[in-house]
């Protein structure tokens, strides 16, 4: 997945709920991996990121008639891999659980 789009994506689409890996909305359901672990159905893995991305929950919309298959696969690897490594190493903006 294009790693570069799908920061684009989150900066343009997610970051105004989910900034810092936060949660503006619903606080503890933050990008953090023991809270997606937690409430993201089907766990902390790329496919149920983007299953969440498409359909959305609770309160977040669902993005799937809006963004693209290819934005849609390229968020979700972003995300995965900014939660999995745990903050943004090559310099540039810092969206998820920066230090």
């Amino acid at each position: 997945a294009d790693l570069a789009l799908g920061e684009e994506v989150f900066s343009n689409n997610c970051a105004a709920c989910h900034m810092g890996g936060n949660n503006s909305v619903q606080v503890e359901k933050t990008l953090r991996k023991a809270a997606l672990e937690q409430y993201l159905e089907g766990g902390f893995n790329q496919p149920a990121i983007i299953y969440q991305v498409e359909n959305g929950k609770n309160a977040m919309p669902a993005w799937g008639d809006r963004l693209s298959e290819e934005e849609i696969e390229a968020v979700a690897a972003y995300v995965f891999k900014q939660v999995r490594v745990g903050r943004r190493k090559n310099g540039g903006s810092c969206h998820l659980q920066c230090s």
